[in-house]
């Protein structure tokens, strides 16, 4: 007879120290961050097989470093190869830009590095990220001090750690705004991020701070979204344990109000609540949504307040959330009486050369502000004539009359580089936007459409009014091709018309990639015939023609 025993997850508050995974082992036995001495005085030296697995596939993440795709591999062998076979002898570097903010001397380096050492590669991630391609382990110790000359970092990009800090790209700046948030994501950053007491986590950990909900704070481990107290003032709603990947949750509203002074210390006391209570045990369990769910929000906030900040927090309103989302593309008028001009790249592809012309284009017009969206897009701030800017950024396709396809569709990095994906994005985002604009150029309003590689919806895959998630399907002759399992009418609370949920999976509908363009054209097309009226939104369609669509 065995005796029942309890379920051990890896709780370091309970005690549960003992490393129950290779990625637990490998963040006891060293902090990842330590890696950069090696990275710097014997990889950068000795080339790329001199680097042992545990810091190749683990501890390089702390820096920002993956090793990207070997080109070549098919999307059916994803999940069929070893790590070192799917693995190139290039990186795949991210630098943080918490809160979106670049300076001129930013952006004109970040262009000098994708030229020299990055093949010319530069994409614009929904993180507010620049993400480099084709990094050899030998330049990574130049890149850095470059980077770090102009106060960029790639510390903790990646990884097991609090990852960038997402901004209102307005922050500042806008005539909506009532506290500009910019002071707390730069006292967290200077703080801790980079900080041995929190670099080892459970899982990656996500974070938005930001007055505007321009931010997608419901998908968040923790986000502080701007309201309105009637006896304190102005300050932050507290949310907690949101996330996608396969098992997606939306935050859970914690009821607490923070004043701006004080984000950092409750940031830092919910990180070390998931440090310290999160689960070690199984990866796929291990983000903080998971803790949040089962504990529940109230019981969160409980500990959150008696064991990591000593204190009650004050009991606040929900937010109150504007008539429609905030619109970041287009020409916008600045509180200071200036503008910001606001422009879409197409799913965040751009390039050394255009960040470096960019550049040039920003301080012509004299200007040393720019902001990168969670939507893949930019904007200049601070134009005085915003017109002939708006002129000189289309000759560098970054339309500032952007398509509403253009405007509201994203995709992850896809089979051109990343190891986990099925499927190409970045491409047929391209191609399925450039039909759009050709067969139905005169939509009006924005259908957002995320196109992601794999299920682990870094591109927001389940919260889009059309969602596509890479899978192969069966083709014609029998053999495999790329493919996307469909999920329709996703949408998070950015403006008091959202309802806020997961896009539904009408039953069988799959779509082969080549087909895309036709799919999505017919199911616009039906649903601009059947609407009531021009103000009903996809999603309150998909929701009325629910039987009809879903069947």
């Amino acid at each position: 007879m065995t005796r029942d025993r309890k379920r051990v997850d890896g709780q370091w508050a309970l005690g549960e120290r003992e490393p129950l995974n290779d990625n637990e082992r490998f963040k006891q036995a060293e902090d990842p961050l330590l890696v950069r001495e090696r990275i710097e005085r014997v990889y950068a030296r000795e080339g790329f097989g001199s680097i042992p697995p545990d810091d190749l596939r683990g501890r390089f993440r702390w820096w920002g470093l993956y090793t990207q795709r070997k080109p070549g591999i098919d999307g059916g062998r994803t999940a069929t190869l070893a790590p070192e076979e799917l693995d190139d002898e290039h990186f795949m570097l991210r630098v943080r830009v918490d809160g979106g903010g670049l300076n001129v001397a930013q952006l004109r380096e970040i262009a000098a590095l994708s030229t020299e050492f990055g093949r010319d590669t530069a994409d614009i991630t929904d993180r507010q990220n620049i993400q480099f391609h084709w990094i050899r382990i030998e330049d990574v110790p130049e890149i850095w001090r470059r980077l770090e000359a102009v106060g960029l970092s790639t510390t903790e990009a990646c990884g097991d750690c609090p990852r960038v800090i997402l901004g209102s790209p307005v922050a500042g700046v806008s005539a909506d705004e009532v506290l500009d948030a910019t002071p707390a994501i730069r006292e967290i950053t200077e703080r801790f991020i980079g900080h041995p007491a929190l670099s080892n986590l459970p899982r990656k950990f996500k974070t938005s701070v930001s007055w505007l909900p321009d931010v997608p704070f419901q998908i968040h481990d923790v986000s502080f979204l701007g309201v309105e107290h009637p006896e304190l003032g102005p300050g932050f709603d507290l949310w907690v344990g949101g996330g996608l990947s396969t098992a997606p949750r939306l935050a859970d509203r914690a009821g607490a109000w923070v004043p701006l002074a004080e984000v950092p210390e409750v940031w830092a006391g919910v990180v070390g609540l998931f440090r310290d209570y999160g689960y070690r045990r199984l990866r796929n369990r291990a983000r903080l949504k998971f803790l949040v769910a089962d504990w529940g929000v109230e019981r969160f906030r409980d500990v959150l307040e008696k064991e990591y900040l000593g204190r009650r927090l004050a009991d606040g309103p929900a937010p109150l959330l504007p008539a429609s989302p905030v619109d970041h593309i287009g020409v916008h008028k600045q509180r200071d009486g200036l503008y910001y001009v606001g422009a879409a790249p197409v799913v965040g592809r751009v390039s050394g050369g255009r960040l470096a012309a960019l550049a040039d284009a920003v301080e012509a017009h004299g200007s040393d502000r720019v902001r990168l969206t969670p939507y893949q897009k930019v904007l200049i701030l601070d134009v005085a004539d915003p017109e002939p800017l708006a002129r000189d950024l289309g000759a560098l396709d970054l339309r500032v009359d952007a398509s509403p396809w253009r405007r509201a569709t994203m995709a992850c990095t896809g089979l051109e580089y990343c190891k986990l994906a099925i499927v190409e994005t970045k491409a047929r985002a391209a191609e399925l936007v450039a039909e759009l604009e050709r067969r139905i150029g005169d939509q009006q309003g924005d259908i957002t459409i995320n196109l992601n590689g794999c299920p682990n919806a870094c591109a927001r895959t389940q919260v889009a009014d059309i969602g596509l998630k890479g899978q192969l399907l069966p083709g014609p002759d029998g053999t495999q091709v790329e493919g996307f399992q469909v999920h329709l009418g996703g949408a998070l609370s950015l403006s008091q018309e959202d309802e806020p949920g997961f896009g539904r999976k009408p039953r069988g509908v799959k779509v082969a990639a080549t087909d895309l363009p036709a799919f999505v054209e017919k199911l616009v097309r039906t649903y601009r015939e059947s609407r009531t009226d021009e103000s009903e939104s996809f999603t309150a369609w998909l929701t009325r023609a629910e039987d009809s669509v879903f069947s």
